[in-house]
């Protein structure tokens, strides 16, 4: 209810019409060379729900499942595959900023069975699987590199 209508388009622009619009004309260049594999960028948001008010977020990662879904199984018979990764939380300078209260970080890290936030290379790696030969049957997935936190009922603390 507090969500601002600009802070939702803003968000919708970022997450979601970026997404549609790197396929939009992204596609007819793997057509062109014979096929492809996209990865689109969701979040394990798009699985979960979550308790703080991030609702422009979270509904423009489940938009990006939603349309991956729907190229991977348009285009799979045009040699074109779709994913979309869905990391969980990755220590960034912005999450370090916004978990800087050591309370605040351990309500979120209490969550994560591993206990730590992701890497950056550990995302990286799974993108590359994505993209590679290796993962040539792999389409239409949600591809979760969280942690487990989604599959988390209740972690060890």
């Amino acid at each position: 209810m507090e969500t601002e209508e600009d802070i939702w388009e803003l968000t919708i622009n970022i997450n979601l019409k970026s997404v549609f619009l790197g396929c939009k004309y992204g596609i007819p260049a793997l057509l062109r060379s014979g096929g492809g594999s996209i990865i689109n960028t969701a979040s394990f948001v798009a699985i979960v729900g979550a308790a703080t008010p991030q609702i422009a977020y979270t509904a423009s990662k489940g938009g990006v499942l939603s349309m991956t879904r729907e190229i991977a199984v348009e285009f799979a018979r045009q040699n074109i595959r779709a994913n979309a990764l869905c990391p969980g939380p990755v220590q960034t300078p912005l999450l370090d900023e916004l978990l800087a209260d050591p309370d605040r970080r351990q309500r979120r890290l209490v969550h994560i069975p591993p206990g730590r936030f992701a890497q950056a290379p550990e995302i990286a790696n799974a993108a590359l699987f994505l993209a590679s030969d290796e993962s040539s049957f792999v389409n239409g997935s949600t591809f979760l590199v969280d942690g487990g936190i989604t599959a988390a009922y209740v972690t060890p603390e």
